[in-house]
């Protein structure tokens, strides 16, 4: 995360100047519920957001991909949640990215109860830009899930186009299946070992509707951490059931998603975008997973990333892309061949 040297930052003690009809009350913060971090302007403005989305795998930032994330919001207002950390997106967003926008404004959520609370809510209704910042994936689906806050953002997604984005915890929430991290965190042998482990914990429910993520379970910190084989024991569970697709970022990686579909790859180092060929053949609980398929079980496209994300895929068909390789993964009695 880039931190703040000299970031001027104001902590609303007082009425913030938002675009209001003549007979609405100015909304004041409520510090027991979250704090609040702003920069820039303090007059809202309405844009005609461009929409997309933008993932990125963790660990840094990568500039390019946020600069697009930012243009895609057309020089408006952007929101940054989280539940734990502080104010270190507000100057990097704001001034050394060099893309202008009109505001950011960085709310840490303290409790469930402010998914109820009008100043966020507002926030959200006059946002061209929203971004999950890392943290824990379970708190984000546990606080807004199924309350006014993915309500409104899933409105603001289909009525007014705004952008979407997310590292880590903050991707893993947006794809259509998550893997919500109830019980913890989970490692490719835990549940390669028994696809049925407590601690994997899928929530097919719809959360945030993110257009080309339907069945969708995405992955961060690839390669980094190993995370191939929990990511793949997933989409086998979700494939008993239905169709299974996953996007998996390594670290300084992102994706951006534009409205057509595209997938632009930036960074330093990998996405791999996997579609299942079969159902498993082994997926049961207390037994390791078998997804086999004559080693064909999974089909994956890896794209090396760039600075300038000149290398893509495309989320309409997942055939096509450029600047990247076709093989297969499949699964023997808990061991995943690559």
């Amino acid at each position: 995360m880039k931190l703040n040297g000299y970031l001027i930052i104001i902590s609303f003690l007082f009425a913030c100047d938002i675009k209001k009809n003549d007979d609405e009350d100015t909304l004041l913060p409520n510090f027991d519920l979250y704090t609040s971090y702003f920069t820039g302007k303090t007059l809202d403005i309405e844009t005609s957001a461009k929409g997309g989305v933008c993932l990125m795998g963790g660990s840094s930032e990568t500039d390019n991909a946020m600069r697009w994330f930012l243009d895609q919001s057309n020089g408006g207002d952007i929101l940054v949640l989280r539940t734990s950390g502080s104010d270190g997106y507000n100057n990097y967003m704001y001034k050394e990215l060099g893309v202008s926008i009109n505001s950011i404004e960085t709310l840490v959520i303290k409790t469930i109860e402010a998914s109820y609370d009008d100043y966020l809510l507002n926030k959200i209704e006059k946002a061209e830009g929203i971004w999950f910042a890392g943290g824990n994936q379970w708190t984000y689906v546990n606080y807004w899930k199924n309350t006014p806050v993915d309500s409104l953002i899933n409105e603001a997604i289909k009525k007014r186009n705004i952008v979407i984005g997310g590292t880590s915890a903050g991707m893993a929430i947006l794809g259509e299946k998550i893997f919500s991290a109830e019980f913890g965190s989970l490692s490719s042998i835990e549940a390669l070992n028994d696809p049925f482990n407590g601690k994997v914990s899928i929530d097919s429910m719809k959360y945030i509707s993110i257009p080309f993520l339907n069945d969708v379970i995405t992955d961060t910190h690839y390669s980094e951490r190993n995370r191939y084989g929990r990511h793949v024991t997933m989409m086998a569970r979700l494939k008993i059931n239905g169709e299974s697709k996953g996007i998996g970022l390594d670290e300084k990686t992102s994706i951006c998603i534009s409205r057509d579909g595209i997938a632009s790859v930036y960074g330093i180092n990998s996405a791999f975008f996997i579609k299942s060929n079969s159902n498993p053949e082994i997926c049961i609980s207390g037994e390791s997973l078998t997804w086999n398929n004559n080693e064909q079980a999974l089909s994956i496209y890896e794209v090396s990333a760039s600075l300038n994300g000149l290398n893509s895929f495309d989320l309409n068909d997942w055939v096509s892309g450029s600047g990247g390789k076709w093989y297969n993964w499949f699964v023997e009695d808990g061991k995943l061949f690559k």
